[in-house]
């Protein structure tokens, strides 16, 4: 601590005295609650000792973390919709349209697209934390299709009782990530505050045809989400004392949502919204209200993060869940039999969130490719219907009347018949013959030669036996949770397809586990232990498979 001036120190609280109140902050008496508890006078501009900064806390010095502080978004909108309407014409998407960013032409096709977001701490180190909060700034641009290009920082800090290094590595962190867009950071605004907050107001150009907008959803398109949710709870469960493995939250916030939005770009989607603090139901229902279409979603297909659903089903929940329902209100229909931690899932408030795509079905299969060539995951959840405005139904999985099931259930079916054309024919190679019985087990909700479907014409072995449709069902049984959780049990499927060295399983059950949430890193590490019981034979099938 520099050392203390005891005259300056006295002839300002002497006045703080006669007043009766403090003069840097009249609400506090004198002497205030920093001098007794660390014997420093903030009006003098006496500084508190440098912390350890590895015991910084951050999330314990706030009341609600990240995205869940955000104002309910019921108040939100009963507000907002009370405001005078903008009536400049190169106004292109703004308050009204509650989309993510505002879109204002500039000249001919050249529009900026401008948002602002700030937020509270959530995350406990700094520079983490700087870094999330960048990521959770630049998602509103993306969402649209924009590129961003410069940002303003806004910044509320206790600068008086705090060390002023946590501030420097917030914004370090902060404008890592700012550079790593592409995006400059050019100035700001700060305040002094109890509270810490730290936001940025972020500029984009876009072109008004490309724009990607969250009102024009339609009838029949399918939607991809490209993060996995439950920040909210994992960060609500550390601030009660219920912590939790935040370790593959904190790096999904921190990624940008950019290469997705090149992907959602150069497919050409209908609509598109990130998923932060309404939570993936109130975003949708935002969605779904301005484009006058109704939605299904898959619960089932949800993406967790480990942990979430189990703490939610121990009843850890924060409040910004209730916020969100009270926003989504008599729209949300929930089917019977689906579980529910998985709708509070759909509810959480997600601090940098992934994006929610609507896309056309017949440009689905590309976006998942594009996707996953730029190594974003993404989990196909839902489509659009026609019915009310708004409205979402939860259904436990969309089985196989969805589309993507559909085409999974198409393509298994070319392998099958493939397969029985040469069942009867010798292999030099393990696993190279593939029955159509595991099929019944490569996509759980959609197995390929489904009960009662045809073959194409010309084709023979339509449809199952009897007795094959029972293992079929076996195989399903056998695969769904129960003393093993789901994920356990897929990661030893994919271990045991390594260990028969069965191609078309492995392409199935590689996507099944990623698509359920598992890890590249998780499925290698299953794998290894196929190649510990199997050798050479099943180390080389696998490094050949992955390559291929």
């Amino acid at each position: 601590m520099a050392k203390i001036d005891l005259e300056k120190r006295r002839r300002v609280m002497q006045r703080s005295r006669k007043l009766g109140h403090c003069i840097c902050e009249p609400r506090r008496p004198c002497p205030c609650d920093v001098f007794t508890r660390q014997g420093i006078c903030p009006c003098a501009g006496e500084r508190p000792e440098p912390l350890d900064l590895s015991q910084v806390r951050l999330t314990t010095m706030v009341r609600n973390a990240g995205c869940a502080s955000k104002i309910a978004p019921g108040d939100l909108e009963a507000v907002l919709s009370r405001l005078p309407a903008v009536a400049d014409p190169n106004v292109i998407s703004g308050i009204p349209a509650a989309d993510d960013a505002a879109i204002y032409r500039l000249n001919g096709d050249i529009c900026l697209v401008q948002t602002v977001d700030v937020m509270t701490p959530c995350a406990d180190d700094p520079e983490i934390f700087g870094r999330i909060c960048a990521a959770n700034c630049l998602s509103d641009i993306y969402a649209m299709g924009g590129r961003p290009l410069t940002a303003l920082s806004i910044l509320a800090f206790p600068s008086e009782t705090l060390d002023g290094r946590i501030m420097y590595l917030m914004m370090k962190g902060a404008m890592d990530v700012l550079a790593k867009a592409g995006c400059s950071l050019v100035g700001g605004h700060s305040i002094k505050d109890q509270e810490i907050k730290l936001g940025f107001a972020v500029t984009g150009l876009i072109r008004e045809e490309r724009a990607a907008r969250h009102d024009t959803a339609k009838a029949g398109d399918v939607l991809v989400l490209t993060k996995p949710l439950g920040t909210g709870t994992l960060g609500f469960a550390a601030q009660v004392g219920r912590g939790a493995d935040m370790s593959e939250a904190t790096a999904s916030m921190m990624e940008l949502n950019g290469p997705a939005a090149e992907a959602m770009d150069q497919v050409g989607a209908s609509a598109c919204t990130d998923v932060t603090g309404f939570g993936l139901f109130g975003h949708l229902v935002s969605m779904l209200r301005h484009s006058g279409v109704s939605a299904e979603i898959w619960a089932a297909r949800l993406p967790a993060f480990d942990g979430v659903l189990e703490l939610l089903a121990d009843g850890v929940a924060a409040g910004a869940i209730e916020r969100n329902r009270e926003f989504v209100g008599k729209g949300l229909h929930v089917a019977a039999g689906v579980d529910g931690s998985r709708v509070e899932l759909g509810l959480d408030a997600q601090t940098s969130g992934g994006l929610l795509i609507s896309v056309q079905a017949d440009r689905h299969s590309r976006l998942i490719t594009e996707l996953e060539n730029r190594g974003v995951r993404a989990w196909t959840i839902g489509k659009i219907l026609s019915g009310r405005a708004g409205e979402i139904k939860i259904v436990r999985d969309g089985g196989g009347k969805s589309i993507v099931n559909q085409r999974a259930a198409e393509k298994n079916l070319s392998v099958c018949l493939k397969s029985e054309k040469n069942m009867g024919k010798k292999t030099k190679e393990k696993g190279q013959g593939h029955s159509p019985d595991c099929c019944a087990d490569t996509f759980k909700k959609a197995d390929c030669c489904p009960t009662g479907q045809a073959a194409p014409a010309g084709q023979s072995g339509s449809s199952l036996p009897a007795t094959k449709r029972a293992f079929g069902e076996f195989l399903k049984a056998a695969a769904g949770p129960g003393a093993i959780d789901e994920k356990t049990k897929e990661l030893i499927a994919f271990a045991l397809v390594v260990y028969s060295r069965c191609k078309p399983c492995l392409a199935a059950h590689r996507k099944k586990a990623l698509d359920m949430g598992l890890t590249p890193q998780q499925l290698d590490e299953a794998a290894w232990l196929a190649v510990f019981m199997g050798g050479a034979p099943a180390y080389m099938f696998y490094q050949d498979a992955i390559r291929e």
